[in-house]
């Protein structure tokens, strides 16, 4: 008997998780049974956060939703839904700012694996501008109450230190 439980995975870089992360985990974890967030690797990257601590930054941020939990993954992303044993990816998407690079990605996926369905959650109005870009560029001239508007109050300290290191 096939395994009923609903599982969704959610995969990015998460570097840092913003505000549209978590709006995207918060509406997508009623969707699924069990949400698995996959923080992808990139050695093609220069991260400001290790997979490590973007792993801890997002268990941190989640641990009062029961049904999320977070994995690292390396390799495509596909393959990662099937190892959740999902067949269903939850992708976060901004207006027009996401959609081409997202329907690319869909295509893409689709001739990697037939049988793993996209699904696609718009950013709520009030994050549909935020990305991690954005959050590295503003860091250093807010204050942590402006920066509260973009990003979990709870990495803000550790998003200043890291940017702090790095300005050295």
């Amino acid at each position: 008997m096939p395994n009923s439980t609903r599982i969704g995975v959610y995969t990015g870089s998460f570097d840092p998780v913003t505000l549209g992360h978590m709006n995207v985990i918060q509406r997508a974890c009623h969707l699924f049974d069990e949400l698995v967030i996959g923080v992808g690797i990139n050695t093609e990257k220069r991260p400001l956060f290790s997979p490590e601590e973007r792993v801890e930054l997002l268990r941190d941020v989640t641990r009062d939703i029961p049904n999320v939990r977070v994995e690292t993954f390396a390799g495509l992303a596909v393959s990662f839904v099937r190892q959740c044993g999902s067949r269903v990816m939850v992708r976060g998407v901004r207006p027009l700012t996401d959609i081409a690079g997202e329907f690319t990605m869909l295509m893409a996926n689709r001739q990697l694996d037939h049988e793993i369905e996209t699904v696609f959650l718009m950013a709520d109005e009030d994050y549909a501008h935020v990305s991690s870009s954005l959050i590295k560029q503003i860091v250093p001239l807010s204050n942590d109450e402006m920066l509260a508007r973009f990003v979990p109050e709870a990495i803000i300290s550790r998003l200043r230190s890291k940017m702090a290191a790095l300005a050295e």
